[in-house]
């Protein structure tokens, strides 16, 4: 097996006096497709380029980790890894976390606060001469004018306070071989600034590069967003809606003399071009230099399990998939699968189970617009809320055969789907449309086939007006499925369990709001192990409701709950059953003249 090198000894061992890419990442290195400075090495390595990777560099010594591998001859690529460096290293209530799953181990502190920024600007200062490429989901959510909840400011964006010369947004596949294939033509770093799907800075007397074919839009500048949240609030009405766009228009942003420029976003991909992400000669294992450390635990997580498209057409509000990876959804091929499937079943430690079967959704295999002039028109950030769109085709029969498929592999006892499952997509009154996609077919099918024990589901949480503003369905749906999955689970004779997952302190939630939804959750027979605080990530919708305090769509204001306590006390109401709340609880309903829910929950 050969994995990217990553020290000097295997860059001897290869015959290499030279490297053309060297990637920094905060993640360890392991050589698998859900990691993305794997995929990107791989692609780099596929156009016939020697590329290494330096993980999880020390960056509070000399500095000799970034200086090991010499100096690349055309650029470093630098990512804080699978998440933002911030959300990995606190919590919503922004408490250190004690662990990192991205590190063998789990042992916290291998990466620095703000890494991408961190990382390049020693790489900067090291080998000014040398171009930085950013990119991942730190760069990419930072790429405009963003609110940072852990230091409670609103920051420019990422390319500034970096230094970086190009930042790669999205999912880095296309633009990274556009670069590739200009470079081996010999076109100079500086005038990559036409590539689609990057974002650049220009100086107060540099000229914007010409694109016949790209109509511009200018946004609030950065000083303007700091005077006044409602300008920055609407800012991201425009951002949202360009980068969901078929046809998207380029984002400039003035930040005091200088311009951000955002160039669109390539086409969603072909099943051919995702097909070619996956199917890289990955090793599909940890790089051997943690061979005698433990697990990486998100390594032991995903590494039976497959992704079977990207992107994600829900729009929730606090989510970051869609503004990632694109609301479009790009499916793999069936071959491609079955070839991951294979590689599976041949690992040593493989017991006969695959772990998942999904993606950023569960089931929105192979699903896009019937006609796609409609889809290239609109400029809904969701195409299932607040309803279904009628132009979306949710057939689930690929899915259903796709995992019959898998299943029925010599070496698979059973194929699980553990991704979250949107709900809304499966329940259609008409009979003709329930039959033709596959809906009741294809839940009875998950139920009874495809379940650990437990599946989990994301209603998030039961106010219509807490709901509307994450972009959520009716809860009224959420208790439809419940009843679906009982049903099935006690025909059937299934001891299965049905998990919610539900957030506390969203914008728009108020106290009387959890309270209720605990009344909810305990007449329906939950007692919750888990709340997610809402945590503010930069650009989504729900943080730019929390900071500005206005809805960018519609310009109203937003009440949200601001501080540490008020969302340690929102979420302390969905665990009820605890003894040391009980009497809080009664007193806090008390005071807001709800005395009629403390029967409901306690009798």
């Amino acid at each position: 097996m050969n994995w990217l090198p990553v020290t000097k000894k295997e860059l001897i061992k290869l015959g290499w006096d030279y490297l053309d890419v060297i990637l920094v990442s905060g993640d360890a290195y392991v050589d698998h497709p859900a990691f993305g400075t794997a995929v990107i090495g791989r692609i780099i390595e596929k156009q016939g380029f020697r590329v290494a990777v330096i993980p999880q560099p020390n960056w509070r010594d000399d500095l000799r980790d970034f200086k090991k591998l010499g100096l690349p001859r055309l650029f470093f690529g630098v990512t804080s890894g699978c998440m933002d460096s911030m959300i990995n290293h606190y919590t919503a209530r922004k408490r250190l976390r004690s662990d990192d799953a991205y590190t063998a181990g789990g042992k916290a502190g291998l990466r620095p606060d703000y890494a991408v920024i961190t990382y390049t600007r020693i790489l900067k200062k090291l080998f000014p001469e040398i171009p930085v490429i950013i990119g991942g989901i730190e760069a990419s959510m930072r790429r405009l004018t963003h609110y940072d909840y852990w230091s409670d400011q609103l920051k420019p964006s990422i390319l500034l306070d970096s230094g970086a010369d190009l930042l790669v947004y999205g999912m880095g596949e296309l633009p990274l071989l556009d670069i590739l294939k200009l470079i081996k033509k010999g076109v100079p770093f500086s005038n990559l600034k036409t590539i689609p799907q990057t974002a650049f800075v220009t100086g107060p007397d540099e000229k914007l590069p010409v694109n016949k074919n790209w109509q511009d839009v200018q946004i609030t500048s950065h000083e303007q967003c700091l005077e006044d949240k409602k300008l920055f609030a609407r800012n991201f009405k425009i951002i949202e809606e360009e980068s969901n766009k078929y046809k998207a228009r380029r984002i400039i942003q003035k930040v005091y003399d200088k311009t951000i420029v955002i160039n669109p976003p390539y086409p969603v991909m072909t099943e051919q071009q995702i097909d070619a992400s996956f199917d890289l000669p990955y090793t599909r294992l940890p790089h051997p230099k943690y061979k005698k450390k433990d697990d990486i635990p998100a390594y032991k997580m995903i590494r039976h399990s497959i992704t079977l498209h990207r992107g994600c057409f829900g729009g929730c509000s606090f989510c970051t998939i869609s503004a990632h990876q694109g609301k479009m959804v790009t499916s793999r091929s069936e071959k491609s699968i079955m070839h991951e499937v294979d590689a599976i079943t041949a690992m040593e430690d493989f017991k006969g189970y695959i772990s998942d079967m999904g993606g950023p959704t569960a089931n929105m295999y192979k699903m896009e617009g019937i006609n796609n002039e409609i889809c290239r028109q609109c400029t809904r950030p969701s195409c299932i809320y607040p309803s279904v769109c009628q132009n979306l085709n949710t057939d689930h029969h690929p899915l259903i055969d796709i995992y019959r498929t898998a299943a029925s592999h010599d070496r698979v006892k059973k194929v699980f789907v553990t991704s979250g499952i949107r709900y809304d997509l499966l329940f259609n009154d008409d009979r003709n449309i329930n039959a033709k996609y596959g809906l009741q077919k294809y839940i009875d099918t998950v139920i009874r086939h495809h379940i650990s024990g437990r599946l989990k589901i994301a209603p998030e949480h039961s106010s219509d007006t807490v709901l509307k503003l994450m972009r959520k369905p009716s809860f009224s749906i959420f208790k439809r499925f419940k009843k679906v999955f009982d049903d099935i689970s006690r025909k059937n004779k299934l001891n299965q369990q049905l998990i919610p997952y539900f957030i506390s302190g969203h914008p728009g939630c108020s106290l009387t709001d959890m309270a209720e939804l605990a009344v909810e959750t305990k007449n329906m027979g939950f007692r919750l192990e888990q709340v997610q605080d809402f945590t503010p990530t930069p650009m989504t919708l729900a943080t730019v409701m929390y900071y500005s305090g206005f809805d960018p769509y519609t310009l109203k204001p937003v009440s949200t709950a601001g501080t540490i306590t008020q969302k340690m006390e929102q979420n302390r109401f969905l665990f009820w059953y605890k003894k040391e709340n009980k009497n809080w609880i009664i007193q806090k309903l008390k005071e807001l003249s709800r005395s009629d829910l403390i029967k409901n929950l306690y009798g």
